[in-house]
C-alpha cells in the first residue's frame, strides 16, 4: 500500500507551529532558569508586571488556564515574595512586590532580547506581518 505524502497547507502549518512552539518553550525554560522561573511563572510575572492589579480570574483568562492553575502559580510566587494578593471586594487583585518588580525589570527585557534574536531570521516587516497573521488566526478561533 502506497503512503500519500501530500498534506494540506493547514496541517503542515499546524505541525510546523507545534514544533516551533515546543522548541521555544524548551529553550525558554532553560533561559529562565537563570531567574529561577518556569515559563508559566514568567508569564505571571510579565502579565502582572505590565498591568498592575488584575484579578485572579482576569489572569487565568489571559494565560488560558484554570483558576486552580493560577492559584497554584500564585501560591508559589507569593511564597517566594514576588507577588501579593490584595482583597478587593469578592476577588483578589494581584501586584508584584518590590522583589517581584526587580525580577520583572531583569527577566522581561532579557526574554524580549532573546525572543528578538530568535526572530531575527525575519525582516522587521515580516515580523509585523507574522504578528498580524497570528492575531487574525487567534481571533478567528476565539470562543
Amino acid at each position: 500500500m502506497a503512503e500519500t505524502t501530500t498534506r494540506s497547507p493547514a496541517l503542515l502549518a499546524w505541525l510546523r507551529m507545534a514544533r516551533l512552539v515546543a522548541r521555544t518553550h524548551r529553550d525558554a525554560a532553560a533561559k529562565l532558569k537563570a531567574f529561577d522561573l518556569s515559563n508559566a511563572q514568567f508569564d505571571v510575572i510579565a502579565q502582572v508586571g505590565s498591568h498592575d492589579g488584575p484579578s485572579q480570574q482576569q489572569l487565568a483568562e489571559k494565560l488560558l488556564v484554570t483558576q486552580g492553575n493560577v492559584c497554584q502559580l500564585l501560591d508559589g510566587l507569593q511564597a517566594r515574595g514576588l507577588v501579593e494578593r490584595r482583597k478587593s471586594g469578592r476577588s483578589n487583585r494581584l501586584y508584584l512586590t518590590e522583589e517581584g518588580r526587580t525580577l520583572y525589570r531583569q527577566a522581561v527585557p532579557a526574554q524580549e532580547t532573546w525572543q528578538a534574536e530568535r526572530l531575527a531570521g525575519l525582516e522587521p516587516e515580516e515580523q509585523r506581518q507574522l504578528l498580524r497573521l497570528l492575531r487574525k488566526l487567534e481571533q478567528s478561533q476565539a470562543s
